[in-house]
């Protein structure tokens, strides 16, 4: 009898990431109803209304007029936006074409200019020190091999170079309210966060990390700062994400003791914000 475990199919893996996102970019359903200058500027309020503080903070648009910036993972194209208006000489991938084709009529609809395409983290088609910045917000946790992205980022940032980056926040009240629903009350309280993150958060196969972990995710970079803040999803403060609806979470929105995070638990926020230098 073989009793060897089954090794995941990272190319099923990342299909499966690909599809779930190619159904609707990120906030589509939500905040695009119209894909045409009016949608997109919805877009762009609802989203900086929502995460605009922690966005700006991270991103340093300003900061990168005249820079060769690469931003991974373009979404609606809301922060490539924001870099093209900044005045940066542009480039952006995103695994769906879906993305790329918002991203490329959001650019053109608003006169402006960027090098798009799809395109892996975690096989970037760039040379060596190509690019001053690279940017992504909420997307290479998504990768079934995040180490690997990491690498490749590294590999394409100019020395002097900064990358700033969003990932997920293991310890969140988000994953909290995650394992409440999927491991306590499903009555499997051994669950781990690893698998709830995995199969419940987003596109199967999310992750998410502690601080200490982040660190050596990120360990051949220099001077690496990472900071976690509490975002709208842990504090019930916004429509929850494409896969989560329903009675349960109307309720809590009514009952969430969110003085009680701010206060107590304000670095128990999902997004953990990372920048780092070459």
């Amino acid at each position: 009898m073989n009793n060897q475990i089954k090794e995941p199919d990272p190319n099923q893996e990342k299909k499966s990431v690909h599809d779930f996102w190619d159904e609707a970019s990120c906030g589509e359903s939500i905040y695009l109803p119209q894909n045409d200058l009016a949608g997109y500027i919805a877009h762009s309020k609802a989203r900086y209304d929502l995460e605009g503080d922690f966005i700006f903070d991270l991103a340093k648009f300003s900061s990168a007029k005249g820079k060769k910036v690469l931003e991974i993972g373009v979404g609606l194209g809301a922060d490539h936006q924001n870099f093209a208006e900044a005045g940066a000489n542009l480039f952006g991938i995103d695994l769906t074409q879906r993305a790329i084709d918002h991203t490329k009529k959001r650019m053109q609809v608003s006169g402006l200019e960027s090098n798009l395409g799809t395109g892996d983290a975690e096989d970037l088609d760039f040379p060596d020190e190509y690019f001053d910045i690279v940017y992504s917000w909420g997307v290479i946790h998504h990768s079934p091999n995040t180490q690997k992205a990491v690498s490749e980022i590294l590999r394409v940032l100019k020395k002097g170079g900064t990358a700033r980056i969003m990932i997920y926040n293991k310890w969140s009240i988000v994953g909290f309210m995650l394992w409440l629903r999927y491991a306590l009350l499903s009555l499997r309280p051994w669950r781990s966060l690893k698998s709830i993150y995995s199969e419940h958060l987003e596109s199967s196969g999310t992750k998410a990390y502690s601080v200490s972990e982040a660190k050596k995710l990120f360990s051949s970079f220099n001077d690496v700062k990472i900071k976690t803040v509490l975002t709208h999803g842990d504090l019930l403060t916004s429509p929850a994400g494409q896969r989560h609806r329903g009675f349960l979470l109307n309720i809590a929105r009514k009952i969430w003791p969110r003085w009680f995070f701010k206060k107590f638990m304000s670095k128990n926020g999902l997004f953990m914000l990372i920048e780092v230098g070459k």
